[in-house]
């Protein structure tokens, strides 16, 4: 069985992944190792923060060994994703969790309420056909591996790590409704119609979100990676 550390705190995001992955993968969160280091998401894209996340803690857990990794086939999951809105030239993007924050110079998440509320007035005079949108989501992959040496290289800026690491991206294509609808999910999911469906994604329950969502397009590259590599 393959051992994933999923770099994550979010109860929705570890059982979405767990859900998608199904049993052939135990996933451990960053609330089974309280010491991981916080890595901050400056990246300017998903792919960079997905494998800033993978990396940093990968290089964490090769330094510490810790025994529930040693002697296992482990790696580190990470995930950037977010809501790209043609309207809004592919906003929020990576700033999908603290969008509202923005407004007032804030680093944290804000709270999924004011996110929706503040592109939904970004979005008031935006007609029907032109609210196209998706959710994209990148996920880094990153083996543990022992004893690692960083780069030297003045040339070379990838160590060994960076290369071995993964990108696998996924996106589902929709639309932006006038108003939220739906009671389930989270983030934006209320306000998000995935194209072929009349119902938002917070209306549609977990197990179709789980079948067409961006995250579970990107988790489908990466199961078949791993099942075909193994």
């Amino acid at each position: 069985m393959t051992t994933l550390l999923l770099a994550t705190r979010n109860l929705h995001k570890v059982a979405e992944i767990r859900a998608i992955l199904g049993h052939g993968f135990r996933c451990l969160t960053l609330m089974d190792f309280p010491t991981a280091p916080a890595v901050i998401e400056d990246a300017k894209t998903f792919a960079g923060n997905a494998a800033k996340k993978a990396t940093e803690l990968s290089r964490w857990l090769s330094r510490i060994r810790d025994s529930e990794t040693e002697g296992e086939t482990s790696m580190v999951l990470a995930d950037d994703s977010g809501l790209e809105v043609d309207a809004l030239n592919g906003a929020p993007g990576v700033y999908s969790a603290r969008f509202a924050a923005l407004d007032t110079g804030g680093q944290d998440n804000s709270r999924d309420i004011d996110n929706n509320a503040k592109l939904l007035r970004l979005l008031k005079d935006v007609p029907p056909d032109k609210r196209t949108a998706r959710f994209r989501c990148v996920i880094a992959l990153a083996p543990i591996l022992r004893d690692q040496v960083e780069n030297s290289s003045p040339v070379c800026y990838a160590d060994e790590l960076e290369l071995q690491t993964q990108l696998f991206d996924g996106t589902c294509e929709g639309r932006i409704l006038p108003a939220p609808i739906g009671a389930g999910g989270f983030g934006y999911d209320p306000l998000f119609v995935p194209d072929g469906f009349d119902q938002s994604f917070a209306e549609l329950g977990e197990d179709i979100k789980n079948r067409l969502s961006h995250r579970a397009r990107a988790l489908a590259c990466l199961a078949t990676r791993i099942v075909t590599a193994s």
